[in-house]
Parts: structure tokens; sequence; C-alpha cells
């Protein structure tokens, strides 16, 4: 495959992230939603990593930090949403205010 596939790849992904996160209103859509996007960002870093300095291992690297970033992102924010589900009894994003003053 050549480095344009997974560049496509991985803008669709993106893509479908994005539009998630601008549509959703429920949190753990749109936490699921940011996943999707960097996943796509994972999916570029290791394919430019293969294509233009395949005999190191920076990108896959990055990749691994994206990952521990993104795993970190998904537990603060599921007990974020836990704790606002805990007080309103509803996880819709346009409900919750707590965050505006």
């Amino acid at each position: 495959m050549e480095l344009m596939h997974y560049l496509t790849l991985s803008a669709i992904l993106f893509s479908i992230g994005f539009f998630g996160i601008l549509t959703r209103r429920n949190a753990i859509a749109i936490l699921m939603s940011l996943e999707l996007m960097f996943n796509a960002v994972n999916i570029n870093l290791v394919a430019f990593n293969r294509f233009i300095n395949p005999g190191e291992y920076v990108g896959q690297i990055f990749a691994i930090f994206v990952v521990v970033v993104a795993a970190a992102e998904a537990t603060v924010g599921l007990a974020i949403i836990i704790l606002i589900y805990r007080n309103w009894r509803s996880i819709d994003a346009d409900r919750v205010n707590l965050l505006k003053w």
C-alpha cells in the first residue's frame, strides 16, 4: 500500500470523529469521537514513520504516547461523566452548564 492510502483512511476517520464531536449531545459519544480522532493521528504517525524514515521507531513511540494520553483522557472523562450523571441524572452535553461559571 502507498502512503496516500493510509492518509486517506486517516482523514476519513478524523472527519468522522470531528463530525461526531460537533453533532453529538451525549458525552460518552463525544468521548468516543475524540478517541476516533486520536486513532486517526496514530495512523498518520505510524504511516509517516514507515514511509519517510523506516529504520527508526519515532512514529511508533509517539503513537504509544498518544495511546497513553488517550487512556488518561478516557479515564478522567468517564469519571467526570459519572459524577455529572450522579448529580443531574443526565449526560446530555447541552444541559450541563456546570463549568460555565
